[in-house]
């Protein structure tokens, strides 16, 4: 014999099924707000404190090698408006040595990475590999000369206000202020501080001795 449903019956499925809606809307709300303060989080640590790059050329060898994922201080300099490279809270200044990324002053859309060698005002010179800033010779720890190259010689020139001039560590294979010109202050992304990770593409394998070592 089929059971006759009452209408107390129907109202409580109901009610029921309208509960169990409710809770599953909730736990759906709660994961879509999860996700979306994630997104928000990640951007703003992307935009204003730290980035990733990975490194595709040789130019900074031996300090950096192809294959080697970097992470950059994004706001060691300054925190910057996105988008229109104009500093809202001005923090430090480039210095001397600094491994930066920046702007491709000739093509904006990429980002290149080299080290600080001239700051405003200095007079930059190199000569048969000896580095001279201000007539002054200066210890060049992180040069690095292949056999041969046509970039030995060059200047002196002075580093414009709000200019950095910048070469890359191999000084024989790098595109650099020697070829392309002064990198502009508002051009710099951040300063270089960690490899994270490494991988061999060569050797096809990572290079574990080279995590977690701080780039200088």
């Amino acid at each position: 014999m089929s059971r006759t449903v009452s209408h107390g019956d129907e109202s409580r499925r109901e009610e029921v099924l309208s509960e169990t809606r409710r809770k599953r809307k909730s736990v759906l709300r709660e994961y879509a707000e999860a996700i979306a303060i994630a997104v928000v989080l990640a951007l703003f640590i992307r935009t204003f404190v730290v980035q990733a790059f990975k490194i595709p050329s040789g130019s900074m060898k031996p300090t950096l090698l192809v294959g080697d994922h970097i992470l950059v201080n994004k706001f060691i300099y300054g925190i910057k408006i996105p988008f229109i490279d104009k500093n809202i809270i001005k923090l430090g200044k480039p210095k001397r040595g600094d491994v930066v990324v920046f702007k491709y002053p000739l093509d904006t859309k990429k980002d290149y990475i080299k080290r600080v060698i001239g700051l405003p005002g200095d007079k930059v010179e190199l000569a048969n590999k000896q580095l001279r800033i201000n007539g002054k010779v200066m210890d060049d720890p992180h040069a690095s000369y292949s056999v041969y190259g046509n970039l030995r010689n060059f200047g002196p020139i002075i580093v414009p206000a709000h200019h950095l001039f910048v070469m890359g560590d191999n000084r024989d294979e790098s595109s650099d202020s020697r070829v392309w010109g002064f990198v502009p202050y508002a051009y710099l992304k951040g300063k270089a501080f960690l490899i994270y990770w490494s991988w061999d593409r060569t050797d096809f394998g990572v290079r574990w001795s080279r995590l977690g070592d701080i780039v200088r």
